[in-house]
């Protein structure tokens, strides 16, 4: 199922996230156009329209109605995620999903199967897959250079300046789904199923809440995957600290080889072998990301991280609450 262009694609959710959002349509405007927006919020909803000019929605189950939309776009809190990808995929639009895909299993499987009786396109916004150094280092994995992989690591950690005040949703676990590790974490979590190539077999996790102590949730999160292709992964993400100096965003070691990269600079040392560097601009992932989604709709290729991946690294996240409930690792249930 293709679109022909430009893409009309209607925003649900008119908060910050979208900002990142619009930015990425702006700068593709000839293949992907804003013709309508939702947000309960009237304030919002009047402000986006105005920068827009786009058709504004108090509901966004009246927007996936709109006949001048073929794609929408899900820039709500985490809660209502699964609500809205039913809604537009029973009205036969394409989904482009801001992280997580949605909150339970249960969930999960009604998003399975709506985009699948629909036939329509999701598309998860992993937005960090499409960073260079993350792009590069792919491609070096899955042609063998490193041969099999035996470990990944991945680390997303930062000084985060929220207080009760500023916090809203993501203070509480009904709306977050937990706490930083399904909100930030989400983001090394995939990196660590993407650099690994196999799908998600257990979780062990260590939750911790070092310094924001009025959220519901965990602001720190230690957390060990193995995958059945036989990898072992590794990943560390915070709200309560920066990282040290000189950690890695993202490292992978097979028996070959390894590679290692703060995100931009990716290094790759083959054993015997000299280390080659590779340096990579800054990008807007989002903006790449965005882009991304257009041509996947244009052309009908699949997406890099479909429903498929969306409920994968949900699997993982799932497995790791329960693990850090439980003290023991826990099965990543398929669904």
């Amino acid at each position: 199922m293709t679109v022909t262009l430009p893409v009309r694609i209607g925003i649900i959710g008119g908060g910050g996230i979208a900002n990142a959002h619009l930015t990425g349509y702006a700068a593709i405007p000839d293949r992907a156009r804003i013709t309508a927006i939702a947000d309960v919020n009237p304030e919002a909803l009047a402000a986006r329209t105005e920068e827009t000019g786009a058709t504004g929605y108090a509901d966004f189950h009246e927007l996936v109605k709109d006949p001048e939309v073929d794609a929408v776009d899900i820039c709500l809190p985490h809660h209502l995620h699964k609500a809205a990808i039913v809604a537009a995929a029973e009205a036969g639009k394409h989904i482009l999903c801001e992280k997580p895909l949605c909150l339970t299993a249960e969930e999960a499987a009604e998003v399975r199967a709506a985009v699948e009786r629909a036939g329509v396109t999701l598309m998860c916004a992993h937005n960090q897959l499409f960073l260079p150094a993350v792009a590069k280092a792919k491609e070096i994995i899955d042609s063998g250079q490193l041969g099999d992989v035996y470990e990944v690591r991945t680390t997303d950690s930062f000084y985060n300046d929220f207080d009760p005040a500023n916090m809203g949703w993501r203070a509480h676990a009904a709306t977050s789904g937990g706490g930083e590790y399904i909100d930030t974490g989400y983001h090394p979590t995939y990196l660590l199923m993407h650099l690994s190539g196999g799908k998600p077999v257990s979780a062990f996790a260590m939750m911790s809440t070092h310094r924001l102590k009025f959220m519901e949730g965990e602001d720190s999160a230690q957390v060990l995957v193995r995958f059945d292709n036989g990898s072992v992964g590794q990943l560390v993400t915070s709200w309560a600290y920066e990282a040290a100096p000189g950690t890695d965003r993202f490292s992978v070691v097979g028996e070959k080889g390894s590679l290692s990269s703060d995100g931009t600079t990716l290094r790759v040392k083959l054993r015997g072998g000299e280390e080659q560097v590779f340096e990579h601009e800054s990008v807007d992932t989002f903006a790449a990301e965005i882009a991304d989604f257009v041509t996947c709709l244009e052309t009908g290729r699949r997406p890099l991280n479909t429903e498929d991946e969306g409920i994968a690294v949900l699997g993982i996240i799932l497995a790791a609450y329960e693990s850090s409930r439980t003290g023991a690792a826990a099965d990543v249930l398929s669904v």
